[in-house]
């Protein structure tokens, strides 16, 4: 179910004696729920119930390896057995984003769909097959009450629809991505799910957005960055190097790999590997 953008330098891909897919997923070490969860070391999340499972950093890694997607560090999944949904949470520690910017949509697609070239070219020297920007499903919108940042897009790869549904989450030193990963047939339904999992995330103590003191770092810049990458907003204050990693860092995007299709399929061995 994903794709992800890839920060320079790249992690490696696995070798090609990797074992069946499927077995490679069950043998993960996964936490299954009602657990209370840290997330990237930032924050807390509480899995409901035996069907919401997770991983660690290094599990995560190889999940989005298993799956089909570029490898990045600073990660972790969680799985719903019951949907068949799964979700990326990663942390960006750049600072306090002020909340005050005015979001246009149709410009930020556009700056989605020119960062498709240089994405692409890191699939391709991974031998991952391209993935390509359609347009919004749910256009960008902001929370001032939640401090949480949503859109929804469509991305297409070897003719397969799929749709990422993200959620940005506002903390004092740094955001918190939270990207769902489904496809069009379900998605309103999986988002239903993935947003009452949300219900228990929380900023540790010290973390908060409402924690905010005079001298803490403020972000270089606000909320349509958020969504397209941060580096391109301060391109100009940075080498190229600096800025491609960052672009990818900030953009990831994930797809639904031939793989991924199978879970729901391995629900009943994630059970069997619990017990």
């Amino acid at each position: 179910m994903v794709a992800v953008f890839c920060a320079v330098p790249v992690l490696a891909l696995a070798a090609p004696s990797e074992p069946d897919p499927n077995i490679a997923l069950r043998n993960l070490n996964w936490h299954v729920g009602p657990k209370t969860e840290q997330v990237v070391g930032k924050a807390t999340l509480k899995t409901p119930d035996e069907n919401t499972l997770f991983i660690d950093e290094s599990n995560s890694s190889r999940f989005l390896r298993i799956t089909g997607n570029l490898p990045q560090p600073g990660n972790n999944i969680v799985f719903s057995q019951e949907d068949g949904w799964w979700a990326a949470f990663s942390f960006d520690p750049v600072g306090y984003v002020k909340d005050d910017e005015k979001i246009e949509a149709d410009e930020l697609l556009k700056t989605l769909k020119e960062s498709d070239g240089p994405s692409n070219e890191e699939r391709k020297r991974l031998n991952l097959p391209p993935l390509y920007t359609e347009g919004w499903y749910v256009p960008p919108h902001y929370d001032q009450q939640t401090k949480s940042l949503e859109w929804g897009i469509k991305l297409q790869s070897e003719g397969k629809t799929t749709l990422n549904y993200t959620i940005r989450l506002l903390g004092r030193s740094g955001v918190m991505s939270a990207t769902l990963v489904s496809s069009p047939e379900t998605l309103d339904k999986d988002v239903k799910s993935f947003k009452k999992v949300l219900q228990s995330f929380q900023f540790n103590a010290g973390e908060r957005y409402s924690e905010f003191k005079e001298g803490d770092h403020v972000a270089e810049y606000g909320l349509a960055a958020l969504i397209v990458g941060g580096a391109a907003a301060v391109a100009t204050k940075k080498g190229f190097w600096a800025v491609i990693a960052g672009f990818f860092a900030a953009g990831w995007k994930l797809i639904v790999g031939a793989v991924v299709a199978a879970i729901a399929g391995i629900t009943s061995l994630f059970k069997k590997a619990k017990s």
